[in-house]
């Protein structure tokens, strides 16, 4: 089905309205020109707290911050006591994030990470605590991304990335540059035996995944949250 504007008004109907602070953010995102489209659109960012608050996330882990709509997304839907590892290279971008956050009385949950995303996951503990993920940053790390971050992943913890339909151009077969980097990175998420996943054209594309529980291991003991 093509989404026209009339459609897209309609489904935004269907969702809470943006916040005070998410509309203050957003005109401040788009001040920012041609950039402000890395910015997730607010029905993705409700879904992402959503499921937050479905899986009784208490540790989540973002890479890609930009200013910081997702990571409020995310924070709004921690369990109490919860944190959001967020991770960027930008401190002109995440700077707005922070004043936001603070607006919104979540930056107490945020741990946000300016450095090189691999760095910050590398130095992680190696236990799978991690009880969901966000990725929506360069599109050619991905992989690596991912690699670092299923391992720490819980068993029945959830995996989203973003844009990997990339505007449609990751399903052609010539696709380049980082319409080529999402074609591969979903040719791998698809070989990856630790999880189970499915695309989902929401927004630019959302890939769900889940990790599985290792053969023998009942429900409920993985140390998922209800």
């Amino acid at each position: 089905m093509r989404i026209t504007e009339d459609v897209y008004a309609y489904l935004l109907a269907q969702t809470d309205p943006p916040t005070p602070v998410q509309a203050r953010l957003t005109e401040r995102t788009r001040g920012l020109g041609g950039p402000s489209v890395m910015q997730v659109p607010h029905e993705q960012a409700r879904f992402l707290t959503l499921l937050a608050l479905l899986t009784g996330a208490r540790r989540i882990a973002e890479v890609g911050t930009f200013t910081g709509y997702s990571t409020l997304a995310l924070a709004e839907g921690l369990a109490p006591g919860g944190r959001v590892l967020t991770c960027d290279i930008s401190p002109e971008w995440t700077s707005i994030a922070r004043e936001a956050w603070e607006e919104a009385g979540v930056a107490d949950r945020i741990d946000l990470r300016i450095a090189p995303a691999l760095e910050t996951l590398r130095g992680l503990p190696p236990d799978p605590e991690i009880d969901l993920v966000f990725l929506d940053a360069d599109k050619a790390g991905y992989r690596a991304y991912w690699d670092e971050l299923v391992p720490r992943v819980r068993p029945g913890g959830l995996l989203l990335a973003d844009n990997t339909l990339f505007g449609g151009d990751a399903a052609r077969p010539d696709a380049g540059g980082n319409a080529l980097a999402i074609r591969e990175f979903n040719a791998h998420v698809r070989a990856d035996r630790r999880v189970e996943s499915v695309l989902l054209p929401v927004a630019d594309g959302l890939t769900f995944a889940r990790k599985r529980r290792p053969l023998g291991l009942p429900q409920g003991a993985d140390g998922g949250h209800p």
